[in-house]
C-alpha cells in the first residue's frame, strides 16, 4: 500500500465520522468542543477498561476455580 492511499484512506473514514456524529454541520468551536468530549469519555473508558478488567478477571478466576475445586498455589 502506497502512502497516496492509506492518506486517501484516513480522510475517507474521516469523513465518515463527521458524516455519522453529524460533524459536518457543526461550527468549528462546536466541532472542536463535541471531539474534545468524544475524546476525553473514550479515554476515560479505555483507562476504566485497563484498570478494573484484569481484576474483575481475577476474582471471576479465582470464584469459579473454588466452585471446580480447582485451589490456585498462586498467592497476592
Amino acid at each position: 500500500m502506497d502512502i497516496r492511499r492509506v492518506k486517501d484512506y484516513f480522510s475517507w473514514l474521516y469523513y465518515q465520522y463527521q458524516i455519522i456524529s453529524c460533524c459536518a454541520v457543526l461550527e468549528p468551536w462546536e466541532r472542536s468542543m463535541f471531539n474534545t468530549i468524544l475524546l476525553t469519555i473514550f479515554a476515560m473508558v479505555v483507562y476504566t477498561a485497563y484498570v478494573f478488567i484484569p481484576i474483575h478477571i481475577r476474582l471471576a478466576w479465582e470464584f469459579f476455580s473454588k466452585m471446580c475445586g480447582y485451589h490456585s498455589t498462586i498467592s497476592n
